[in-house]
């Protein structure tokens, strides 16, 4: 394992690999940006000179591992302490969506046409660009920020088509690419010779489900309703309510809440694993996990991830969850 941590001041590189101790490079499903958090040695000695760095003056960073890049950003926040240690915070570029607020104003765009007008308006490069082809009617958006308004489009996107898609930053550009196309099937294996795992905890919880739903009018009046009366026998009554005015035709009533259902008409089931880090497995994408010990032999998306880098390791820490539109069987 090889790691080159590059601080970049103004045209001017500085390689701080033989200086680090510690490295996190994280991410979240829902959160704009993934993150790097690197402890530099904060002291001249043997082969290193202390490194400048001022995120006021608009530094920037780059971290590869093996030749390839793994992270590129702006950082954001620095710390030094009595034990000479310097402790770097940085974002990528989809930092700067979540941090800037516009107000929108969508009609009969697709969620890549939004995307599109959203890196236009804020003078950003768009990379790779997959085409949602559903129609949103409207989505209008006032006073909120850009990552907001295109994790709107895509939800709507989602409950119209059952199509999920995600936004990444990738060496400097922001992507909107399908997540199932990025199904990598790494394996994580547990309880084998082959094992790579060395932890792991399943969740299965019915705290949030819905067994019915429940559509009202303006004067609250039921207009539609739809009961999973199998679920109800085992587990009792869960009703979600929602108000639709009277533009809405039968055809979306029962899109709506489809929706709904499919939101919250399972049990939620999650997993979080621990092991040998594999950097490829970042929150947005897919892997296939072995756990005989719980009857898992499926695909998994990776919904958080945390990657920790000393210079005799590399961990991960993933939290899973079904990834109920692809193949369980992979």
């Amino acid at each position: 394992m090889a790691i080159q941590f590059i601080i970049i001041r103004g045209t001017t590189g500085y390689d701080v690999s033989n200086m680090f101790e510690e490295i996190t490079w994280s991410g979240r499903k829902g959160a704009a940006p993934r993150s790097v958090k690197i402890t530099l040695i904060d002291d001249d000695g043997h082969n290193h000179s202390r490194v400048s760095v001022d995120c006021a003056e608009g530094d920037t960073c780059v971290f590869y591992e093996n030749g390839s890049e793994l992270f590129r950003g702006i950082i954001v926040s620095h710390q030094q302490s009595a034990s000479k240690k310097m402790t770097i915070t940085a974002y990528d570029n989809a930092f700067y969506l979540a941090n800037n607020k516009d107000s929108f104003c969508y009609s009969n765009k697709t969620a890549t046409q939004i995307f599109n007008d959203c890196m236009t308006r804020i003078g950003m490069t768009g990379g790779d660009t997959v085409d949602t082809v559903y129609v949103i009617p409207e989505l209008p958006k006032a006073k909120t920020t850009y990552y907001d308004v295109l994790l709107d489009a895509l939800s709507t996107t989602y409950k119209a088509t059952g199509i999920r898609y995600y936004i990444s930053s990738e060496e400097g550009n922001i992507h909107l690419r399908q997540r199932s196309e990025n199904a990598l099937q790494w394996v994580l294996e547990a309880g084998s010779d082959q094992a790579n795992l060395t932890d792991y905890t399943y969740t299965k919880s019915i705290e949030n489900i819905k067994t019915r739903v429940r559509l009202l009018s303006k004067e609250d009046a039921v207009v539609y309703e739809q009961t999973n009366s199998e679920l109800e026998e085992k587990i009792g009554t869960f009703m979600e309510v929602k108000s639709v005015d009277d533009s809405y035709t039968q055809a979306q009533m029962q899109e709506l809440v489809e929706s709904v259902f499919e939101e919250k008409g399972t049990p939620t089931q999650s997993l979080k694993v621990s092991g040998a880090g594999i950097s490829e497995a970042i929150s947005g994408r897919a892997v296939y996990v072995i756990i005989p010990h719980l009857g898992l032999k499926r695909t998994f998306y990776v919904d958080e991830d945390t990657h920790k880098y000393t210079r005799e390791s590399h961990t991960m820490t993933l939290k899973l969850n079904f990834a109920s539109d692809i193949d369980a069987a992979g």
